[in-house]
């Protein structure tokens, strides 16, 4: 199954990357702590090409923290900064800050050899939608700046940003690529919330989710639904979990789009417990 999404607004926000990437130092890609290489655009890193760049590992506060420094560790051996952050955490705001003047640094002696006065770097902040963008810009200005919200996409125009005087931030609009040729890319990316819900079926999601979980955090469908350990048949697993939760329609038959809406807002909000859904391989 190929998934495909890819409004005009998007293919034009490609367009836009590309005609900017000269104007910029480096680059700040965001992803999602959850699934931190299912989140990276690939048609972006065509764009992006060889331009410097620090990988920004977002929602940690909901990501697994073993497998966080497995992928830190991973995205090192890439030869790629990475560092992975909690936008609430005021600590983190001020890494981001310094491991981006860090980056610029290089490009302002160069400027300085050439007998240029030093500017505050600038850097192109790209991420796909909902990923936590407008909220991350927000909190390294100091006000509200970006427009937030729990939608994908909200970001629509691309904005100069100033963060103190270190350095200048570009913002962009989420991009997504035109098609998931892999299943496991949607259902990831469904599954924290990434692409729209109406994309793949919910209980699609949920069943990718509810096997994931049981094989990699044992206990955890149980523990929360108090489902049967031994329960393994996806249609019983929905029935516990919507008669424990009063997720039945009129008749007293289980609604299995109520059920899935509860375990994905369980999930997604951190109430599952710290999950990530994709490991380096």
């Amino acid at each position: 199954m190929t998934i495909q999404w890819f409004p005009g607004h998007m293919a034009k926000a490609r367009r836009e990357v590309e005609e900017k990437l000269k104007l910029v130092d480096f680059v700040m890609e965001l992803v999602d702590a959850r699934a931190p290489l299912s989140s990276q655009n690939p048609m972006l890193q065509q764009v992006l090409q060889q331009k410097t760049k620090m990988i920004v590992l977002m929602k940690k506060d909901l990501a697994d923290q073993k497998a966080t420094d497995m992928w830190l560790n991973y995205f090192e051996k890439e030869g790629i900064t990475a560092i992975a952050i909690d936008v609430n955490d005021k600590a983190d705001i001020k890494r981001v800050i310094q491991l981006a003047k860090e980056l610029g640094q290089e490009k302002m002696e160069k400027l300085k050899k050439k007998g240029i006065q030093p500017r505050a770097a600038r850097a192109m902040i790209v991420g796909i939608p909902n990923v936590g963008k407008s909220t991350l810009i927000n909190r390294l200005a100091n006000k509200k700046i970006a427009k937030t919200g729990d939608r994908p996409g909200v970001t629509k125009q691309q904005l100069w940003i100033k963060v103190k005087k270190d350095f200048e931030l570009l913002d962009t609009p989420g991009i997504l690529w035109p098609k998931f040729e892999d299943e496991l890319v949607g259902y990831r990316l469904a599954a924290i919330g990434t692409i729209k819900d109406q994309l793949l079926s919910l209980q699609d999601i949920v069943a990718f989710a509810i096997n994931y979980l049981k094989e990699h955090y044992p206990n955890t469908i149980e523990e929360r639904y108090q489902v049967d350990e031994n329960m393994d048949d996806m249609w019983d697993i929905f029935v516990s979990i919507g008669k424990k939760r009063g997720a039945l329609e009129s008749g007293g038959n289980v609604n299995f789009d109520k059920v899935s809406d509860i375990v994905l807002q369980d999930l997604r909000s951190g109430r599952l417990g710290k999950i990530t859904l994709e490991k380096p391989e």
